[in-house]
């Protein structure tokens, strides 16, 4: 099984702009319920994207600055970059071949 890989960086912006992948971030909560299940659906479309995908996740607990600068409001939220920008927002839990539905068209 694929884990998210936990990797530090100068910043969240630099790390962004940096990947040739496009990367899911998972704006979430340790308190926060529907986060944690959302944890198990980011695993599950991990392990189907294959590579296409990287996951990252940012505790807005711990970064409220990284959460405020992108402007969440809700958890969990899920923000698709590419090339550096946002292309795509997620509010809530999707399942995860309706995630990967979503998504694929920015793959």
């Amino acid at each position: 099984m694929i884990m998210a890989v936990k990797q530090q960086f100068t910043s969240f912006e630099d790390a962004i702009a940096h990947s040739d992948t496009p990367i899911l971030v998972d704006f979430y909560a340790t308190w926060c319920g529907p986060c944690q299940m959302m944890s198990k659906i980011l695993e599950q479309v991990n392990i189907d994207l294959n590579g296409q995908l990287r996951v990252m996740k940012i505790d807005t607990d711990k970064y409220p600055e990284i959460a405020s600068t992108h402007h969440i409001q809700a958890l969990p939220t899920l923000v698709l970059f590419k090339g550096g920008k946002p292309v795509d927002r997620i509010e809530g839990v999707l399942q995860a071949a309706q995630l990967i539905d979503r998504i694929g068209q920015f793959l």
